[in-house]
């Protein structure tokens, strides 16, 4: 909490219907987001208990900057991983960082589970449980009308809500944040679901006076300009994350077809830019940002005859072109988007049903599985068999689709196929094939996630492949990830805010903080995680990767199993020596 020496923290419990709050000072060695939310989740976390029963908790938490300065606007969520089993880590953008600070609250952890479906309305000082008995079934758009619709205006608001995947506790469920913005990957929807919780409604309206306003508005100024009048951002705004189809596929690094191949012959198709061009309607901002990265296609949708269209709006960006596109043989721009439209309304995480899919679809190609047990035929570009996959996964159709909703990890553990199921320690692939970073990268993560360090990015810049250098460069990363999600910046904005910048803005509202000071957070964060994923029984030298990552080439050529696993082991040595010298 800014001008206070304490994270203030609000504690739900839904099986009591009762609440309280802390003032943790304690938790200021943490900084704030992911740091805060680690070690409240360590506190609360019950290692021996499964990931769906009702004493796990979920811990939100916003950044010591939050909606303070520019593109800092994002929220962590931490819980058990449903997927994975073990941590849980899912950013968010949209209002829900200024709510949660405007409603006074720096954390939300949440534990039990009601008796019935059920949603919480949360305001300064309190939160009050309600019934959602009518809203189970809905769909995350209908949810979120009905509830802007019942409660009562005034302050800011910011709603989340599940779908039906999310109801139905598929694994990789994600939470819908203010309609285009998703706490995706590693199925927090779906431990919403397990505790019946259906949506959250954050309430804020505190005003809070800037003290040192002259020193704030400098420092404020000095990054607004770099966001909007440098190159650093434009990319996000212009084309966004899609500009990334065309040189990753050019460079035979865009995993296509299930990794079967690295280029897609139609990928000039579902380029960034033909999508601008052919698709294209509204770009969008998370609250507190001038950016405006979000960006909304639109397609036309048939849904009668006699020529009755309508115009269906769906948010896109490069991860769900790979996943729904490339991934799955897809080969125009209209319907991935359908696709997309379809993963939202059942509220599934769009990347992982996607490289579920692909594993499935190479599953049914080689007879591993039948149709009657995928019940369409399911075939690379086949969109109208995809659509319907999709939703049967979201409603567990049969004994399949509920081995789908266990993840590809599960899926192929039941009906073979293990070598071409892209997942990294259970969790699903990224859109990267690019070099040994963007293998070791995710399975070294702490989410396994290529967000966690960047192995990917780094390919693209080392000009020579290094054992050593590559994996300090992971590991530098990783920590330094930890200190940038404490905040919580953006990851698209991680070059405006270097260390200088940092220090700068965080000093002019309040804080007196030095370099050094940053680096021990970020390693404390990352221990923090380290002892968290320990405790649940995680074995970094245990993570087998799939075959097929060593027999289709990457954009650095043909990679060598060995070298990977030999990369793991070095980076589990630098894990094993930071946490020796804890204490």
């Amino acid at each position: 909490m800014i001008y206070e020496n304490y994270i203030r923290v609000l504690y739900v419990d839904l099986t009591s219907k009762k609440i309280r709050v802390e003032n943790r000072k304690d938790l200021m060695e943490y900084l704030g987001g992911v740091g805060v939310a680690s070690k409240l989740l360590e506190e609360n976390l019950k290692p021996d208990l499964d990931p769906f029963h009702e004493d796990q908790p979920i811990v939100f938490a916003i950044g010591a900057a939050s909606t303070v300065f520019p593109v800092v606007t994002k929220t962590v969520a931490m819980f058990r991983s449903p997927l994975t089993g073990e941590l849980g880590e899912s950013y968010a953008g949209g209002r829900m960082a200024m709510t949660m600070f405007l409603a006074g609250y720096d954390a939300i952890v949440i534990q039990g589970k009601a008796k019935h479906p059920s949603y919480i309305t949360v305001s300064r000082n309190s939160a009050e449980f309600k019934d959602a008995r009518a809203f189970w079934g809905m769909s995350t758009d209908e949810v979120g009308r009905v509830i802007r619709e019942r409660e009562p205006g005034g302050g800011k608001r910011s709603i989340i809500r599940i779908g039906r995947a999310g109801e139905n506790l598929v694994r990789y469920a994600s939470v819908c944040v203010d309609t285009y913005r998703h706490f995706g990957r590693l199925g927090l929807g779906a431990v919403m679901g397990s505790k019946n919780l259906k949506a959250i409604s954050i309430v804020g309206d505190r005003n809070l006076p800037v003290k040192n306003f002259k020193e704030y508005f400098k420092v404020y100024q000095e990054i607004y300009k770099r966001v909007t009048d440098t190159e650093i951002m434009s990319k996000y705004h212009d084309v966004g994350t899609p500009i990334n189809i065309e040189p990753l596929n050019a460079a035979g690094g865009l995993p296509t077809k299930n990794l079967r191949q690295n280029v897609f012959e139609h990928g000039g198709n579902i380029s960034g830019e033909v999508f601008a061009q052919k698709n294209l309607v509204r770009k969008m901002a998370c609250t507190g940002c001038p950016v405006g990265c979000i960006h909304i296609g639109q397609y036309r949708h048939e849904f009668d005859k006699g020529y009755e269209y309508e115009a269906v709006s769906v948010g896109y960006d490069y991860e769900l072109l790979f996943s729904l596109g490339s991934f799955l043989g897809i080969k125009t721009s209209d319907e991935i988007l359908h696709l997309i439209e379809v993963v939202e309304r059942t509220g599934l995480d769009a990347m992982s049903v996607g490289v579920v899919l692909g594993w499935a679809t190479e599953a049914f190609m080689k007879k591993l599985v039948s149709e009657d047990q995928t019940v369409v035929p399911l075939a690379f570009g086949n969109t109208a068999s995809y659509m319907k996959a999709i939703d049967f996964i979201a409603s567990r159709k049969n004994e399949f689709y509920k081995a789908l909703g266990e993840g590809a990890d599960k899926a192929a553990e039941i009906y073979g196929g293990k070598d071409f199921a892209m997942t990294f320690a259970k969790n699903e692939m990224p859109g990267y094939h690019t070099g040994y970073g963007s293998i070791i990268g995710p399975a070294v993560g702490a989410r396994h996630s290529h967000l966690c360090n960047g192995g990917y990015s780094i390919d693209q810049t080392m000009k020579e492949f290094d054992k050593e250098k590559l994996i300090e460069a992971i590991f530098a990363e990783e920590k330094e990830r930890c200190m940038l999600n404490s905040l919580v910046i953006c990851l698209f904005a991680r070059k405006v805010y270097d260390r200088k910048t940092i220090l700068g803005a965080l000093n002019s509202i309040g804080y007196s903080l030095t370099d050094e000071d940053l680096t021990a957070f970020g390693e404390r964060i990352y221990k923090t995680k380290i002892r968290i994923k320990k405790s649940l029984g995680f074995d970094q030298l245990s993570v087998k990767l799939p075959k097929r990552l060593f027999e289709t080439p990457s954009m650095s050529g043909q990679l060598d199993e060995k070298v990977a696993y030999e990369l793991i082991e070095l980076y589990n040595k630098k894990v094993e020596e930071m946490m020796a010298k804890e204490g």
